[in-house]
C-alpha cells in the first residue's frame, strides 16, 4: 500500500516566443496619460518618464526583432567558439537504420579538434548499451558514457528525488526503459509484456491496479492498448502521490526512412487526456538532461552547442539550457517550417546537414 508520503514534484520549461513588431507596439496611450502638458508631472518626473519610456520601447524592439536564424556561413567560426557538441540522434546521426551521409566524416573531423561529443536522444525504445549497440552497427565509434537517451534519464530523475527503491513503476513503453529501471535498481511492473492483455468489459467488472505504483513512466510504445491506458490511469489518480512522469512529448520520429510515424507524444496524450495531469518530462526540451550532462562532465552550458532537426525539442532544449544552436534540415523540419511567421522557436544557424561542417570550413571566408 502507497502510503500518504506524497512526493510533490513541480515543473516548468521555459519557452521564448519571438515577438513580431508592430505599429501599435505601445498598447498604452502614454501621451492621453503623462502629456508634457500635464500639470501633475513635474519636470524631474517627466525626464524620468521619457527614459521609461525609451527604455521600454528599446526592450520592445529588441525582443520584436529578434535575430532570424542565420545560415551556417562559417563552420570553424561556430566549432571554435565552443568545447562540446551535442547531437540529436534521429534525424541528424540516422533516420531509421540509415546513417546520414558524411556522418563519419564529420565526427571524426570534431574529434580531431578536441571537441566532447555527447548524444542525446529522446527515444526510449533501447538503453545506452543497445544505442551503443546501434552506433557500432553503424561504424560510428561512440563510448556509451557519451549517450544520454530518455530511457536512460527515467532513473537518474528518480534518483535525483530520492524515489523510494521499494516503491514500483509502471512502465508504457519498451525495452530501453526497462533495461536502465533494473540497472538503477528499480522496481518495475508493465512494459511490452503488457502489449497482449486484453480488458473484457463485462457488468461489473472492476478492474485492479498495484497500490505500490509510485510512478507511471510513458514512452514510445508499439505495443500500446487500452489496457496499459487503463492501468495507467488507475495508478496515477488513485495511488496517492503517484508521479506522472513522460520520456518525451515527440509528435512524430522516424522508425524508417521513408515516413515519419506516430511518436511518444501520442502515448503521453492518451494519459493526459485521462488522467487530466500535465506530466513531467524528463527528456527535450526539459533542462533536466541538459544539467545532467553539463554536471556530469563538468562543462560550462555557454561552451555547447545543440545540433538537432527539430524546433520545439532540439533547439528548445539548447535554448533553455542557455547553449548556442544548430538547426539540421535532414530530419524533421523543413526550411518552410523554419521561415514561416507560425514559428516562435529560432535557432542561432540552421544548415543542410551536420557534414556541412566539412564543406563549409574549407570555402569560409
Amino acid at each position: 500500500m502507497l502510503r500518504s508520503s506524497t512526493i510533490a514534484v513541480t515543473t516548468s520549461v521555459g519557452v521564448s516566443h519571438t515577438q513580431r513588431l508592430c505599429s501599435h507596439s505601445l498598447p498604452i496611450n502614454y501621451r492621453s496619460s503623462f502629456s508634457p502638458r500635464n500639470p501633475l508631472l513635474s519636470n524631474s518626473a517627466f525626464l524620468k518618464w521619457k527614459r521609461n519610456i525609451a527604455s521600454s520601447n528599446n526592450n520592445r524592439f529588441r525582443m520584436a526583432t529578434k535575430a532570424l536564424a542565420q545560415p551556417l556561413q562559417n563552420a570553424d567560426e561556430l566549432i571554435d567558439s565552443v568545447e562540446t557538441f551535442i547531437f540529436d540522434c534521429d534525424g541528424v546521426i540516422w533516420k531509421g537504420d540509415s546513417l546520414i551521409e558524411g556522418v563519419p566524416e564529420t565526427l571524426d573531423m570534431l574529434r580531431a579538434k578536441g571537441k566532447r561529443l555527447v548524444f542525446v536522444t529522446n527515444n526510449s525504445t533501447k538503453s545506452r548499451k543497445q544505442y551503443g549497440k546501434k552506433f557500432e552497427t553503424l561504424g560510428l565509434n561512440v563510448n556509451e558514457e557519451e549517450i544520454f537517451a530518455s530511457s536512460f534519464a527515467v532513473p537518474a530523475y528518480l534518483k535525483s528525488i530520492d524515489f523510494p527503491k521499494d516503491k514500483k513503476v509502471y512502465v508504457i513503453g519498451e525495452d530501453g526503459i526497462l533495461k536502465e529501471l533494473e540497472l538503477a535498481g528499480y522496481k518495475y511492473v508493465g512494459g511490452p509484456e503488457d502489449g497482449g492483455k486484453k480488458i473484457e468489459l463485462k457488468p461489473g467488472f472492476l478492474m485492479e491496479h498495484d497500490e505500490d505504483v509510485g510512478a507511471v513512466v510513458v514512452g514510445f510504445d508499439r505495443y500500446f492498448n487500452y489496457y496499459k491506458i487503463q492501468y495507467g490511469t488507475l495508478c496515477i489518480r488513485e495511488n496517492p502521490g503517484c508521479l506522472f512522469i513522460a520520456t518525451n512529448r515527440d509528435a512524430v520520429t522516424h522508425l524508417t526512412d521513408a515516413q515519419e510515424w506516430a511518436g511518444g507524444g501520442s502515448m503521453v496524450g492518451a494519459l493526459v487526456g485521462s488522467t487530466q495531469r500535465e506530466p513531467l518530462v524528463v527528456g527535450k526540451p526539459s533542462t533536466f538532461m541538459m544539467d545532467y550532462v553539463a554536471n556530469k562532465f563538468g562543462i560550462s552550458k555557454s561552451q555547447i552547442c545543440m545540433v538537432g532537426d527539430r524546433l520545439d525539442t532540439d533547439i528548445l532544449f539548447g535554448q533553455n539550457g542557455g547553449c548556442k544552436t544548430l538547426l539540421v534540415l535532414s530530419g524533421v523540419t523543413t526550411t518552410a517550417m523554419l521561415q514561416s511567421p507560425n514559428n516562435s522557436i529560432q535557432p542561432d544557424f540552421y544548415t543542410n546537414k551536420i557534414s556541412d561542417f566539412l564543406s563549409l570550413k574549407a570555402t569560409a571566408v
